[in-house]
């Protein structure tokens, strides 16, 4: 008889407790209900002063923490996605607080991101450049040849060209362009004479497959080059360049040593460029946003900055993120910059036009 009456005890206790934590968290819904919206969603907006200063100050994040400043920097525009969500969450809180402290990062993203919103393109142009990486592992080559032929450009700069898929290229441009000139795996196609092409030593750094790969191959292995289109203005130096993949990885977070290196060793090519007009193709494996290129974009300027329309994003060809593929110019007019339709490779091909 004692163990039943033990037994409804503990229970009573059980079903008090119970009670007492769900009074407390009632309690509590409606002392938060009560506040003022100026007192609601402090973490809110404390969130979004933290996201505004993230952006604002993002050149402040330092590299030396698993590089996470220039991964920060890599996916940039992408943080204003946290403001409407961020929004939706004011609201839902009726937080007069967190809706003003959104003010700080709205400004900050139009301020960095703003004015590549319009169409700033213009329908003339003097010539048309274009610029892809093809694809090592490009399933159709001739239809990807096709295609970028198709699309007519003065100037078609290609990288990852392999030894198998080199004369595809070749055989299927010929046509459209009288003139090409290839070093190692990067080449360049023009409807105007070429002259004086230089390989260009961009210093790639093989990581932990340095050992195994044959010191003939990586002295044979040209990712950049340089050269000069005979146009009616006068020459026009053009450098093409595939710099170095990123990878990112638990140890050592954002890796960028080699396009680092090459990002570099290309920056003091171009400032040692004797010739006023510059213009600079190729896949850079990294955003104009990234602090890696301020030795560039000190010298040159981008076309999708100045004359494009919208972020212009390159890669992945499926569902396009970041724009890793770059028109850089210097000396010369941007007119208009444009994503091209996607071909057969994990790259969409950019193109841009110039004037004098």
């Amino acid at each position: 008889m004692a163990q039943a009456e033990t037994g409804q005890g503990d229970a009573g206790r059980r079903d008090g407790g119970a009670g007492t934590w769900r009074s407390g968290i009632r309690r509590a819904i409606r002392v938060g209900s009560r506040l003022g919206p100026w007192k609601r969603g402090l973490v809110l907006a404390a969130l979004a002063l933290l996201l505004g200063l993230l952006m604002l100050w993002h050149a402040q994040i330092p590299n030396q923490i698993l590089n996470l400043g220039s991964l920060v920097e890599t996916f940039l525009p992408w943080f204003g996605l946290f403001i409407p969500v961020s929004l939706i969450g004011a609201l839902w809180r009726r937080s007069a607080s967190a809706v003003v402290a959104l003010l700080l990062p709205v400004t900050v993203w139009l301020h960095l991101f703003g004015g590549l919103l319009g169409d700033k393109s213009h329908a003339d142009h003097e010539l048309r450049v274009a610029s892809h990486n093809v694809g090592a592992d490009n399933p159709d080559p001739v239809g990807t040849a096709r295609d970028l032929a198709a699309y007519g450009a003065d100037v078609l700069a290609l990288q990852e060209l392999t030894e198998q898929t080199r004369g595809t290229y070749e055989r299927e441009l010929a046509k459209a362009y009288p003139y090409h000139t290839v070093r190692g795996t990067v080449g360049v196609w023009s409807k105007l004479p070429l002259s004086d092409t230089q390989p260009i030593d961009i210093q790639m750094d093989y990581g932990p497959l340095a050992e195994t790969i044959p010191v003939d191959v990586k002295t044979g292995y040209t990712r950049a080059l340089r050269t000069t289109v005979a146009t009616d203005h006068g020459p026009l130096a053009v450098y093409v360049a595939h710099l170095g993949s990123v990878r990112v990885n638990p140890r050592a977070g954002f890796w960028t040593d080699s396009r680092d290196r090459g990002a570099q060793a290309l920056g003091e090519a171009v400032a040692a460029e004797q010739n006023e007009r510059v213009v600079l193709l190729g896949d850079l494996n990294g955003s104009m946003d990234d602090r890696a290129f301020a030795g560039l974009t000190s010298q040159l300027r981008s076309v999708q900055v100045v004359a494009g329309d919208g972020f212009g994003f390159s890669w992945p060809a499926g569902f396009p993120v970041v724009r890793i593929d770059q028109i850089l110019v210097r000396g010369v007019e941007p007119e208009g910059s444009w994503v091209l339709p996607a071909t057969s490779s994990d790259h969409l091909p950019v193109a841009a036009g110039i004037s004098w």
